[in-house]
Order: structure tokens, then sequence, then C-alpha cells
């Protein structure tokens, strides 16, 4: 365990009233800069048992580690902000890490990766708009996986319209991941195909009483140009499990940011656990891709 770690749990220990109080202290800024473009990374995978990266399946589940990756990825020139549950927020927040960042916190853990229940996504951690604003974050992103065959479907749809509409009564980001799902052989997959994203956004981008406030989260698929005419919601796109080369992915991202409604990156172990474990570089490249090259 690191130094940092070691204060952090002190802290934690003797002071837990601090986490509240640095809420309240946080330096904020707009949300978007003058490109109208954000690079977020992100870290909400393990609170929902999802550790794995590439063909390491604990690779995120140390959390000193993970932190110290996270805190690297924030100083870089271009990075906008974090996505995060509260646990790694507030690690982050204590090491001073967030000040001058658009911090989005992650609603909905509870359909844990691989479990019966996986599609009935219940909010576990921020769980309403009023609790993400309390913090002063600056929006709230949420899961939305669809399965016709799956009952949890329409659970997960209706809290995450009460979570589209609350956020927007406080003018708060609502960032809505949707992905058309399916269950084979009891394991969850998300259908990347070109027709499925197209109706996933559909479903989407109607959640909520209003989308004034509303961003997507989308996957980088086949067809994106066609894929992103289904919306006019601003968009941002994931990075997802890296499986291919950097390259690849880089390029991928290059072609995509070049439609008019995808407005940036939220990526997290693509940048965090690249294959030559150079953070800095990783999301540097990255931010020079959102942005066109940062000061």
């Amino acid at each position: 365990m690191s130094d940092k770690t070691i204060d952090l749990t002190e802290l934690r220990v003797r002071q837990p009233e601090r986490i509240t109080e640095a809420w309240q202290q946080r330096r904020r800024r707009e949300l978007v800069g003058a490109d109208g473009r954000l690079l977020i990374v992100a870290a909400d995978h393990p609170a929902r048992g999802a550790l794995g990266v590439r063909g390491d399946r604990m690779a995120m589940a140390s959390r000193p580690a993970l932190i110290d990756r996270l805190t690297t990825a924030l100083e870089r020139p271009g990075v906008d902000g974090v996505l995060a549950t509260p646990d790694v927020l507030e690690d982050l927040l204590l090491l001073g890490a967030l000040e001058g960042k658009v911090v989005i916190g992650s609603m909905n853990r509870g359909g844990l990766q691989g479990s019966a229940f996986e599609l009935d996504d219940r909010f576990t951690a921020y769980r309403s708009a009023d609790e993400i604003a309390a913090r002063r974050l600056d929006g709230g992103k949420m899961l939305t996986r669809i399965d016709l065959a799956d009952p949890g479907t329409v659970a997960t749809l209706e809290s995450s319209a009460a979570a589209v509409t609350g956020l927007a009564e406080h003018k708060l980001m609502a960032m809505v991941e949707p992905f058309w799902s399916t269950r084979t052989d009891g394991r969850v997959t998300n259908l990347l195909d070109p027709d499925s994203v197209i109706k996933s956004i559909h479903i989407a981008a109607g959640l909520g009483a209003t989308s004034a406030y509303t961003w997507l989260k989308l996957p980088v698929v086949d067809d994106l140009e066609r894929v992103m005419e289904a919306t006019t919601l601003p968009t941002l796109l994931l990075g997802g499990d890296p499986t291919v080369s950097p390259e690849e992915t880089y390029a991928s991202w290059g072609k995509a940011l070049s439609l008019p409604s995808v407005r940036g990156l939220v990526v997290g172990r693509a940048l965090l656990f690249p294959p030559d474990g150079d953070v800095a570089a990783a999301v540097d490249q990255a931010a020079a891709l959102v942005h066109g090259g940062v000061a």
C-alpha cells in the first residue's frame, strides 16, 4: 500500500467529515470549454465487479494502483474530468485531484457482472439527482441496457428516466449509456451492430421529462455516421475493453470524432491500462484527438 493510500485511510478514520467539507469547497468549472468537447476518464467498472482488462481478470483489483493511474491521467493537459463511483471520487477529492475538473457520478452499479439480476440494474451508488447536486457534482451517469426478454429492463428504464428528469431539474448533465443486450448461456452480451445501437439510441433519448441536459455515451461501431444520424443529442464515445492495438483504437476514435454530434470521449481501461503501461502518453494521445492539440 502506498504512502498516499495510507494517508487516505488515516483521513477516513480520523476525519470522515473532511469529505463533505471538500465537496463544498471544490473549485468547479464550466461543463465544456470553448471547443465544446470533453475528455472524461472513467473508473466506475470495479463497483459492478468488472475488474478485468484484456486477459487479466483482476487488473483493476488494487485500489492504490488505480488511484495512482487516475491521478496521473487527471494531471495531463486536456483531461476535462472523471466518471466514477463515490468511493473512487472521494479518494481523488481528498487528494485534491478534482479541483477544476468535471465530475460525473456513476449511479446504477447494482447490475453486477455475471449475476442473474444483471439487467435489473439498481441505483446503488449515487441513487438520485438530489444526492449528486448536494455534493456539487456536474452530472450523473446511468448504464441502461435493454433486453426485451428480461423483465429487469423495465425497472432500469424507469429509474434512468427518473434520474434524467431529476438531473435536468438541477441543470446537471444526464449521461445515458444505452445498449441493446441479450443473454446467451447466462452471459449478458451487448449487441454492437449498427441497427441495435440505433434502436438503443432512440429509447435512451426518450427517457425523462426533458432531454435538455441529456448526453449519450455510445460505443464506436461500424457505420457510425449512419448511427449518429439517430440523434441530435451530444454524444461521448466510450473506449470499452481494449482488445485491439492502440493504433487501431486511436484511429477509430479520430475518425468518429469528426462527426458533428460526437463531442468527445469517456475512456477508462484503454487509457488507464495501456499495453505499454505509459498512462501519461496514452492520455496525451487521446487529448490531442479530442481537443485538436493541447497546450
